[in-house]
């Protein structure tokens, strides 16, 4: 049965988000939803929540149609209120004195801990803050439940839920998913919108599958324009040559048919399609400027200790050497973010048990993009800290997806896409040759992520990196190391682990 029907919809916000778009959402689908950063996923979403009005085209919706609606942010009049809170106030007022109960229900399935759900939200991850809004638009049993990048601030834990939770959902409920998590949408979706500014694709199949199928008809598209293009041209040199010999001759009828030759070349240039070609989010490049060193990092059996001093684990006796990239891993609260401080602390020139090679230049970026200041600007950011000159800035700031219009306005003001490629450009223009990375990913979108990792592989930059992006770990770590119990050991694989973190969740 058809929930929403979309006809020739057609969003223009200064520029087309997207035109003609046109599919059914069926009961029981789950689509997922992708795009660059800025290219109207969430504008989409609003569409088909009723919440923004489309530039052209209809949409349908099914009589008396609920739709929950899972936004990226938390608003900041809800900030006071405890998770509990949150979550019964989304039930109509005079449902909340007698059914409280499904509010216990719901944070009970989603595993939120009974502490949790009284302390305000402003006191909570941004996890926890996700997990209050799912909880809050699951409790008013939509048919159609609309997710805006769902896992960003989740660990692999909560991923592992949450994918086990939406599996576990009715099967006549529909589920629409925007997200960058490669891995979390083959594992959630069965069909697949790539959205386009013209000719959106959609496939019934999950990302990576159709994620090969667009490439094929990306390139079937390419041969067939070319092939157009190609018949096109030989009409008219066909055309060319019965002019001539039309003149020779005096042949009317010749010069009759050089004339329907070319009006034939004409429509068939007027009508062949170029492919598809996407216009970038802006580049992402690192720098590798090389050292002479044979260990970048020693960590000569450090003790790990929570900020109140209560020992965590002991690393043993380990290197970094010039071209590993080392994933650390572990579960939350084991202590990777205070190996990640203190090995920024010995980069720094800090007192620290960690060993640095004198010759390492390095460059950091914690998961909350510290190094920026929402106060500055991204030119003031740059041609402050870099001797490159304002129009160079300029330039390499439009590089990485900060447009002229967007560089002289506040960091705070950008998105968060293009907040983390800022927070890459600054790190390349260091030229570094060890970078220590903290959910890298974050913000960024799948063609964000893809040239990452193609920069850390194709520089053999050497890097200890943090990431629940389970794509990326796997593509760019040649060495994991793995806090399990009290100690950090090092193993071939990421698998092991994962699979206990992905287990969790069920």
């Amino acid at each position: 049965m058809s929930l929403i029907t979309i006809n020739a919809l057609g969003v223009t916000l200064g520029a087309p988000l997207f035109s003609d778009l046109s599919f059914t959402l069926s009961k029981g689908d789950r689509l997922g939803l992708v795009a660059a950063n800025g290219r109207g996923k969430t504008t989409l979403l609003h569409c088909l929540a009723g919440l923004a009005d489309p530039t052209t085209g209809d949409i349908t919706r099914a009589r008396g149609l609920r739709v929950g609606v899972v936004a990226q942010d938390l608003p900041q009049d809800a900030l006071d209120q405890t998770l509990y809170d949150r979550v019964l106030a989304a039930l109509p007022a005079e449902q909340a004195d007698y059914d409280g109960w499904r509010v216990d229900m719901v944070l009970a399935d989603l595993q939120v801990p009974h502490d949790l759900q009284q302390r305000p939200l402003r006191d909570l991850s941004g996890g926890w803050r996700r997990t209050a809004m799912l909880a809050a638009a699951w409790i008013t049993e939509p048919d159609v439940l609309l997710l805006d990048e769902p896992t960003n601030h989740l660990d692999l834990r909560r991923i592992g839920l949450l994918q086990d939770w939406l599996a576990a959902l009715p099967r006549d409920v529909a589920v629409v998913v925007t997200s960058h998590d490669r891995a979390f949408l083959d594992a959630a979706t069965s069909r697949t919108l790539f959205l386009r500014a013209e000719r959106s694709r959609m496939f019934q199949l999950s990302f990576t599958a159709a994620r090969a199928a667009l490439e094929a008809a990306d390139a079937a598209d390419e041969r067939r324009f070319a092939n157009d293009l190609n018949k096109a041209q030989q009409l008219r040199r066909q055309a060319a040559k019965l002019k001539n010999i039309g003149i020779n001759s005096g042949s009317d009828l010749l010069v009759v048919k050089t004339r329907q030759l070319n009006e034939r070349a004409a429509r068939m240039e007027a009508t062949a399609r170029p492919a598809h070609q996407d216009r970038g989010a802006g580049d992402i490049r690192l720098a590798n400027s090389g050292t002479h060193a044979k260990a970048l990092i020693t960590l000569d059996d450090v003790e790990v200790e929570t900020p109140d001093r209560v020992p965590l684990y002991r690393t043993g006796r380990k290197w970094i050497l010039p071209g590993d990239r080392v994933v650390l891993l572990g579960a939350n609260g084991t202590g990777k973010t205070r190996l990640m401080q203190m090995i920024q602390r010995a980069l720094d020139g800090s007192d620290s048990p960690v060993k640095c090679a004198p010759s390492v230049v390095a460059a950091v970026s914690d998961q909350h993009l510290a190094q920026l200041r929402d106060g500055d600007t991204p030119i003031a950011a740059v041609t402050r800290g870099f001797d490159i000159g304002d129009q160079r800035a300029r330039d390499v700031l439009a590089g990485a997806g900060v447009e002229i219009g967007m560089q002289n306005r506040k960091i705070g003001a950008l998105s968060g896409g293009q907040k983390a490629r800022l927070a890459m450009l600054i790190l390349r223009l260091k030229n570094p040759n060890f970078y220590l990375l903290d959910e890298p990913t974050n913000h960024l979108d799948i063609e964000g992520q893809e040239a990452l990792e193609d920069e850390l592989i194709a520089h053999e930059a050497s890097c200890l990196l943090v990431s629940h992006d389970r794509s990326f770990l796997r593509r760019v770590g040649t060495r994991f190391w793995w806090i399990r119990g009290r100690k950090l050991e090092e193993v071939d694989s990421p698998e092991p682990f994962l699979a206990t973190q992905m287990a969790t969740g069920g």
